[in-house]
């Protein structure tokens, strides 16, 4: 016989194997497409950013939520001709708010540091040219 009980917020159901040999009478509901609340990716079909998306990993509702969802949309709607060369200082606070929790957002190690550092160069020197472009 199967039973259910209550311990603390957690509900415990014990099912017997009687219970697991009867087919099941629950039904499905076809899935919407437009439905922005179901997992669609990581852009829903309206073209919007899906922050709910299990392929962020949760960046966007950690400590540092607020400065990945500036970054990340200025470099998802970024029209620049290197695109997201006009996010340099949005991904600069986000990184700057990544430092502050290095339990949660662990460093890289010393090769992925490297890359780092020259993505940053690139990035810092992109940002360059785009200004030199813009004064002349």
């Amino acid at each position: 016989m199967s039973y259910c009980r209550q311990e603390g917020k957690d509900r415990i159901i014990f099912a017997t194997k009687e219970d697991h040999e009867t087919p099941s009478s629950a039904e499905l509901v076809a899935d919407d497409p437009d439905d922005p609340y179901e997992e669609q990716g990581l852009i829903l079909p309206n073209g919007d950013i899906n922050w709910n998306c299990p392929c962020l990993g949760g960046m966007a509702s950690g400590p540092c939520g607020e400065q990945f969802k500036s970054a990340f949309s200025c470099f998802h709607y970024s029209t620049e001709e290197i695109k997201g060369s006009d996010c340099v200082d949005q991904f600069r606070a986000m990184q700057e708010c990544m430092q502050k929790y290095p339990d949660l957002y662990p460093q890289e190690d010393e090769n992925d540091e490297k890359s780092s550092k020259d993505l940053e160069a690139a990035s810092m020197e992109a940002s360059a040219t785009k200004e030199e472009k813009g004064s002349s």
